[in-house]
């Protein structure tokens, strides 16, 4: 799953090191409009729904933090 997260990244947005960065949003790395299209493939891709009150900084700085939203969303299904 993280490569995959990895590589919806990188089409978002490419130029980053995703595997080592942990700051995507607090360093501002990745916009509004980035994190609506990373939600976006998101859902398309592991078919979960991203609702509002997940849409949080802490869920979106780090590969490992959107692995473990994904996989709470998946479970939770």
């Amino acid at each position: 799953m993280k490569e995959q997260i990895i590589g919806i990244l990188e089409q978002v947005k490419g130029g980053i090191n995703y595997a080592a960065e942990e700051k995507l949003i607090d360093d501002k790395l990745l916009d509004s409009f980035d994190v609506i299209s990373l939600i976006s493939e998101l859902a398309d891709t592991f078919d979960v729904e991203i609702g509002i009150d997940d849409m949080l900084p802490e869920n979106f700085n780090s590969v490992d933090a959107i692995c473990a939203l994904v996989e709470r969303l998946q479970e939770d299904a």
